[in-house]
C-alpha cells in the first residue's frame, strides 16, 4: 500500500512540475524572453516550492537535486511552452485538472514530509502550503510582479492549507498513507470547485471618516461609514495564471 501511494504521489508530483513549468514558460513567452529565460522560469515555477521546503527542513538534499527526472520534467515544460500552442481549447480543459492535482499533491507531500522529520502540525501546514504555492511566487517575483497568491483570484493557497490540515489530522490519527491520498483529493477538489464557483477570500472593508463641525457645538461630530469592498472579477485568463489566492 505504501509503495503504491508513493508511486501515485510521484506521478502526480511530476505532472504538477510539468504543468507549472509550462506556466513559467508562458510568462517567459509573454515577456519575449529567449530559451534561457524559458528554462529559468520553468524551473523556478515547477521546482521552487519543493526546493524551499527541503532547504528549510535541512533533512538531506532537495529531491529536485537528487532525482534528475524533476529537472528534466521542468525543462520539458519549458520546451512545450516555447514550441506548442498552449492557449487552445484542450489546454484550457486539461490544465485546471493538472494544476489542482499538483496543488493537492504538493501540499499533502510537503505536510507529510514535515511531520516525518519530527516537526509539529503548524510547521506541517506552513511547509505544505509553501510547497504548493512557492514556485509560482518565486516566478512572479523574478519577473517583478506581485505574486498572484496575494489575492484578487479564486482560492488557491487556501486549498493548500486545507489539504495540509487533512494530512495532519490523519497522521495524528495513525493513518498517514491514507491522509496523503485524502489530502491530495480534498485540495484538488476544493481548487476545482473554487474555479467553477468563483470563490474568493473576503477583500475586507473600506472605512470612510467625515468630521462635521456644527455652529454652537463644542465638539465636532465624527461620521463613520463602512463599505464592503467589491471583489474583482475571478474570470481566469487564457493561461490560468490568475487562480492564486
Amino acid at each position: 500500500m505504501t509503495g503504491t501511494v508513493g508511486e501515485f504521489l510521484r506521478v502526480i508530483d511530476l505532472a504538477g512540475v510539468f504543468g507549472n513549468a509550462v506556466l513559467g514558460g508562458i510568462v517567459a513567452r509573454e515577456l519575449r524572453m529567449d530559451p534561457v529565460g524559458f528554462v529559468a522560469l520553468a524551473i523556478l515555477s515547477g521546482l521552487g516550492g519543493g526546493l524551499i521546503r527541503d532547504t528549510l527542513l535541512q533533512h538531506g538534499a532537495p529531491i529536485a537535486l537528487t532525482d534528475y527526472l524533476y529537472v528534466i520534467t521542468a525543462v520539458a515544460g519549458a520546451v512545450v511552452a516555447f514550441l506548442a500552442p498552449v492557449h487552445d481549447r484542450v489546454w484550457r480543459l486539461t490544465f485546471p485538472v493538472v494544476d489542482a492535482l499538483a496543488l493537492g499533491c504538493w501540499a499533502a507531500a510537503g505536510a507529510q514530509k514535515t511531520l516525518e522529520v519530527g516537526l509539529g502540525w503548524l510547521a506541517a501546514v506552513l511547509l505544505g502550503t509553501i510547497t504548493a504555492v512557492g514556485g509560482g511566487a518565486l516566478r512572479d517575483l523574478t519577473v517583478r510582479r506581485i505574486p498572484q497568491i496575494f489575492g484578487g483570484n479564486t482560492l488557491y493557497a487556501t486549498c493548500a492549507v486545507a489539504a495540509s490540515l487533512v494530512v495532519v489530522f490523519f497522521t495524528y490519527s495513525g493513518h498517514a498513507p491514507a491522509g496523503t491520498v485524502v489530502g491530495t483529493g480534498i485540495g484538488a477538489a476544493l481548487c476545482l470547485l473554487a474555479r467553477w464557483r468563483g470563490w474568493q477570500l473576503w477583500q475586507g472593508l473600506d472605512w470612510e471618516y467625515a468630521i462635521q463641525r456644527s455652529p454652537g457645538k463644542r465638539w465636532p461630530r465624527i461620521k463613520v461609514r463602512v463599505n464592503r469592498r467589491a471583489a474583482p472579477s475571478a474570470e481566469p485568463p487564457a493561461d490560468g495564471r490568475s487562480e492564486r489566492t
